[in-house]
């Protein structure tokens, strides 16, 4: 049974449908990336899935739990946090206290020294800057901000959108590796990725999404070998 089942999901904004009748399946432990072009519905999926934006039909599933009418604060604490597109760091709060808004859901008791020693393990450079205004870090630093605050909410799902966007290739390669190692530790990760190369190398399994409909799917090394993946997404001939 997958972690996350999405069956016919149809969703969209006002007037205009982004993803008409979306299926996907997540398995517990993979790394499941969906890529395609801008605009293709890939954000408004990852939305969708964290209650951002209500579902107009179809079915999500989390866990054994319809997820299709739950508020987001709610689906956090079911256990999926969300790294958006664009980062999403409250600029004028310090490192520390973006952190702690990861752990919002978990009381102000909460003991978090196991969630922040895993965030400096895989993000030293936070640790340095914890008093620092999360809007004075470097584009690669607020990014790893938006996923040690991810990660602060204990999530057995990650969803991340686009981490790559607006980092030298460098310092993609280091958030790459660092999502790798998130999903070691046992945290089940879907990746929108605009960067289909990188998506499908750390991937074990991925779809194609084209005008709001999943057009392909498989094992990442499959889509890999796939022509039209190759042609439109590789940027091979």
């Amino acid at each position: 049974m997958p972690l996350l089942k999405l069956d016919s999901v149809v969703a969209g904004y006002g007037h205009i449908t982004a993803i008409k009748g979306i299926s996907l399946e997540v398995v517990e432990g993979d790394i499941v990336a969906l890529i395609g072009s801008n605009g293709a519905g890939k954000s408004t999926t990852l939305n969708t899935i964290s209650g951002l934006i209500r579902p107009r039909s179809g079915t999500i599933v989390f866990d054994g739990a319809d997820l299709a009418r739950v508020p987001p604060h709610k689906i956090v604490g079911e256990g999926i946090s969300q790294v958006p597109e664009g980062r999403g760091i409250l600029n004028r709060l310090t490192v520390f206290e973006n952190l702690e808004m990861g752990a919002y859901r978990r009381g102000a008791r909460a003991d978090l020294t196991e969630e922040l020693d895993l965030v400096f393990t895989l993000f030293p450079r936070l640790k340095e800057r914890l008093k620092q205004a999360g809007g004075s870090l470097s584009g690669g630093e607020q990014q790893m901000l938006a996923i040690g605050r991810g990660l602060m909410a204990k999530p057995r799902l990650m969803l991340l959108d686009e981490p790559s966007m607006g980092l030298s290739p460098i310092l993609t390669e280091t958030i790459f590796q660092t999502i790798v190692d998130i999903n070691r530790q046992g945290t089940t990760i879907l990746l929108v990725e605009q960067n289909a190369q990188l998506a499908l190398a750390i991937a074990n399994h991925a779809s194609v999404i084209e005008s709001g409909e999943i057009v392909l799917r498989g094992t990442a090394a499959e889509l890999r070998e796939d022509p039209q993946v190759r042609r439109s997404y590789l940027g091979e001939g």
